[in-house]
């Protein structure tokens, strides 16, 4: 490994929304969530509106940390309604596979494709998740749009076990993370599309305890700790 090389970043992600008369509420909540506003302008050609994001401030006006939003294009749109239609997508007769996919999405938000950040403070994390929860359960534009999911840090370390026991968002909760030292948030929005029926989007935001050699994110599972543990008894 070349100690003198530059690491390589993501540079942007782009999303769309479907209705072209609710970019102003999906980019509502891209802030609430935290991300910065570059600017926004007409998008050409679509006639919605154009929205460039960073997650963080201190990306603004850099080369990456980018999430852009988009109004979905005519032809996706179109592309996406005969999907619908030919599955049943909401009606009486929608198909077994949809139906399907409903359940596995409802017991894990990562089942589709989702784009995750990283969060450097617990706190920060917390009060991000109480603000949009009470928008969720509250807010007339977002009440029904938005649904939070949370995982607690997988129990065994005694540090981490107690800082959620004493947190005002994890405290109650019940579901754990697949690996250790970690949490999840995941924050489910019809607003962006996303999955292979562009019908809802996922973002997940995670907090790493400092300090330990394995994590969610280097050890995301009891199977990928096992993993590692043989890659580096061979090497």
């Amino acid at each position: 490994m070349n100690a003198q090389r530059q690491s390589k970043t993501y540079g942007h992600l782009a999303v769309h929304y479907r209705n072209r008369n609710e970019g102003h509420l999906a980019a509502r909540l891209l802030r609430e969530i935290g991300f910065t506003e570059c600017y926004s302008m007409e998008q050409p050609g679509e006639g919605g509106t154009f929205f460039h994001f960073v997650i963080d401030e201190q990306a603004d006006k850099g080369t990456d940390r980018i999430f852009y939003l988009l109004c979905m294009p005519e032809v996706l749109s179109a592309l996406y309604a005969e999907i619908g239609k030919r599955l049943g997508v909401g009606t009486a007769d929608e198909a077994a596979e949809v139906k399907a996919l409903r359940a596995a999405q409802a017991e894990d938000p990562e089942f589709n494709f989702h784009a995750a950040i990283v969060l450097p403070s617990l706190e920060e994390l917390e009060e991000m998740v109480l603000r949009v929860q009470k928008l969720a359960d509250e807010d007339p534009e977002l009440k029904g749009r938005v649904k939070v999911t949370l995982n607690r840090a997988r129990p065994g370390t005694p540090e981490v076990d107690a800082r959620m026991d004493a947190s005002p968002v994890f405290g109650n909760v019940t579901r754990h993370t697949y690996g250790p030292n970690g949490v999840q948030v995941f924050v489910e929005t019809d607003l962006i599309c996303g999955g292979p029926l562009g019908d809802n989007w996922a973002f997940e935001f995670d907090y790493v305890f400092p300090g330990y050699k394995d994590n969610i994110l280097n050890a995301p599972s009891v199977e990928a700790e096992v993993a590692i543990a043989a890659k580096e008894h061979a090497a």
